[in-house]
């Protein structure tokens, strides 16, 4: 019996005394450059946050790139069943009766809310919410369109005059901040999205102000262009589009990267005060996250989509009152696709069966916990499929089951030295591949 299959027929499923309210808080392109995480950038209301749940240190998404992200995490289900690999295909035309997060906490009545992107553009759940949200507009895709719009906001930081406040963020965040305020007569679901640090980089000037480009440290294993060939590497597609990077051009735009995170930030800080404010903190679930990583000149990528850690890794953070540790960090490895099973836990709802996460709320009251999970990042370039496999020493990863990376992050956190044929670890090699592959194989 595993140990999930142990947990399922012995755990009792007891409600909370009182129901739990949920702040569900997503962030578009935010790596771990985060201050909590170690990072020179300023972020003191997310790192206050840290301060008040359990910071995971090793979580990743299941698919560097919006919509399969996103898609997976509010489904529970990972890339190779949703079939949602790419930012064009709304999720119910797979799955059409498929119960997502927020729609189970709909179900079970909550009032469920949003602010901000939560489902990647308009390809929106029209089940999900009571208020809020970006209204369903099926897309069709435009790959040229789209390259001119990347194109065109490639390699630009916007500097604002002013303190942002006509910026999406700043609307969303008003929008957040006034459903906080609002009476609630039954719990709430509220799902708070912001855009930044997405492209173009933007902030107002004394975000900016705080970073000296000059002084900004590029990553060792910086290159002007992408530094390795064949499906593990691709060309640059958020900025330094079809051209090389300089060290000078690099250092701007990392700067600006940090400007907007600051800008961020501050938004976030808002609504947690507005939150204290409400008389709900005590009573109310906080998650908050990056929906994949991003690469800043690491082997001299720009962007996301791409299964090395800095691609795939995620800051978490989980403040639940009652439950979970405050200040503390797990080292443990967790996704994205566990928060739909850890806030059905934590609320005391009963989850769809089948759903490929679990609950972290062991990770929140014992954060040294034994925990053997590893973490599955999945991305498809053309007809090539990559699959990752992340434990908490090792990265192995295979591109159409061949083409195999792997890396010991004790002896290079960098991943600059694949070592998947070196005979000193075919043994671990042999054992990640076949867990791998159990992944792969509903694909």
């Amino acid at each position: 019996m595993t140990r999930r299959q142990l947990l399922a027929t012995t755990a009792a499923f007891v409600a909370p005394a009182k129901p739990r309210n949920v702040l569900f808080i997503a962030v578009d392109d935010l790596n771990t450059r985060v201050g909590c995480y170690g990072a020179p950038v300023q972020t003191p209301n997310i790192d206050r946050l840290s301060r008040q749940g359990v910071r995971f240190d090793r979580a990743y998404c299941q698919y560097p790139l919006c919509n399969p992200s996103r898609t997976s995490l509010l489904t529970g289900l990972r890339p190779p069943r949703t079939q949602i690999m790419e930012n064009a295909t709304w999720f119910r035309d797979k799955m059409p009766d498929v119960v997502t997060l927020p729609q189970l906490f709909r179900q079970n009545g909550y009032r469920t809310m949003a602010s901000g992107k939560i489902f990647h553009g308009g390809l929106n759940d029209d089940k999900a919410w009571d208020i809020g949200a970006t209204p369903l507009a099926r897309q069709a895709p435009r790959k040229g369109q789209a390259q001119k719009d990347r194109e065109k906001h490639a390699d630009r930081y916007l500097a604002l005059d002013g303190d942002g406040a006509s910026e999406p963020d700043s609307r969303n965040t008003e929008r957040a901040i006034e459903l906080l305020g609002q009476k609630h007569d039954k719990p709430f679901f509220l799902a708070y999205g912001l855009a930044r640090p997405h492209v173009p980089f933007l902030a107002p000037k004394k975000y900016f102000d705080l970073y000296d480009p000059a002084k900004v440290r590029l990553p060792p294993d910086f290159a002007a262009e992408p530094s390795g060939q064949g499906p593990a590497y691709r060309p640059n597609f958020d900025i330094f589009i079809r051209r090389p990077a300089s060290e000078e051009e690099a250092r701007r735009m990392i700067a600006g990267y940090y400007a907007s995170i600051s800008f961020m930030d501050a938004q976030v800080g808002r609504v947690l005060d507005a939150l204290d404010r409400s008389g709900h903190r005590d009573n109310t679930v906080v998650v908050f996250f990056g929906d994949h990583g991003f690469h800043l000149g690491e082997k001299g990528m720009w962007s996301k989509q791409s299964l090395f850690e800095v691609s795939t890794r995620v800051p978490l953070i989980v403040c639940a009152p009652g439950v979970a540790k405050t200040g503390q960090s797990c080292a443990r490895t967790a996704e994205l696709v566990d928060l739909y099973p850890t806030l059905a836990d934590l609320c005391g709802l009963k989850p769809p069966a089948g759903l490929d996460g679990e609950s972290l709320v062991p990770l929140l009251r014992d954060p040294r916990a034994p925990w053997s999970n590893a973490a599955y990042t999945f991305i498809r370039r053309g007809t090539v499929l990559g699959a990752t496999i992340r434990t908490e020493r090792f990265r192995y990863t295979e591109w159409d089951r061949a083409n195999a990376e792997l890396y010991d992050h004790r002896a290079d956190p960098g991943e600059n030295r694949n070592l998947a044929g070196d005979p000193r670890f075919a043994g671990d090699r042999e054992a990640l591949q076949r867990q791998l592959a159990k992944q792969i194989s509903v694909a």
